[in-house]
């Protein structure tokens, strides 16, 4: 009789091996189906690239009205602490949907592109002709170097969301807890580093969204 720890495993190891058949299948499928509407992985992949830059652009706005939100701080009056705590919270909830946003789309786009690679690369051997294999592959070599590049700028600037977005959440749950005009006052002191951490993020995403254009452009 098997044992039921070694049943487990190879229940355990037949589960994970379905999951990554089906993936496979469904990505197979996929592109399958692209290919019939004119859509090769190149297409699907600048397709990826602009969906990152376009959430991008969405999240550097975003983190700028969240900066304002908070540069209010130096500015409140005793006014209306209800609608100020709302309006710090819907910024930090806008930002934190935009940074899952583009953490899904950036996977989509690394996905696709190491698909095409790995196909590029098979494709390269089936070539006889030596002139033509050996242009493939320089090809290859230069579209590779500027997908990395690519891609160290828009995971680097992903990176930076995430300090930002725990000080805004670390701003909205004090004032949830503490809507009063000395909680305010305490939290006027951090509007510099955030200021500065924001800044910081702002030029990155420009970076991002500016790289990911030159990408588009020439790849």
């Amino acid at each position: 009789m098997m044992k039921p720890a070694n049943f487990k495993t190879i229940t355990k190891f037949f589960l994970i091996w379905a999951v990554l058949f089906f993936i496979s299948g469904c990505g197979t499928a996929y592109y399958a189906t692209m290919e019939k509407l004119g859509k090769e992985k190149r297409h699907i992949l600048i397709d990826n690239v602009e969906d990152v830059q376009e959430s991008q652009t969405k999240a550097r706005e975003e983190f700028k009205d969240a900066l304002t939100n908070i540069k209010e701080l130096y500015s409140f009056d005793g006014g209306d602490l209800e609608a100020f705590y709302n309006n710090l919270k819907d910024s930090y909830e806008e930002c934190d949907s935009r940074a899952d946003q583009i953490e899904n789309r950036i996977n989509d786009v690394e996905q696709v592109a190491g698909d095409l690679f790995k196909e590029w690369e098979q494709e390269i051997t089936q070539i006889n002709d030596a002139r033509l294999k050996n242009s493939s592959k320089r090809s290859l070599r230069d579209a590779k170097t500027k997908y990395q590049k690519l891609e160290t700028i828009m995971n680097t600037s992903t990176k930076r969301m995430y300090p930002v977005l725990d000080k805004l959440k670390d701003y909205v749950l004090y004032l949830k807890h503490n809507l009063n005009a000395k909680a305010v006052g305490s939290l006027s002191s951090e509007v510099v580093s955030i200021e500065t951490d924001v800044t910081r993020l702002i030029k990155d995403m420009t970076a991002s969204i500016e790289e990911a254009q030159n990408f588009i452009k020439n790849f």
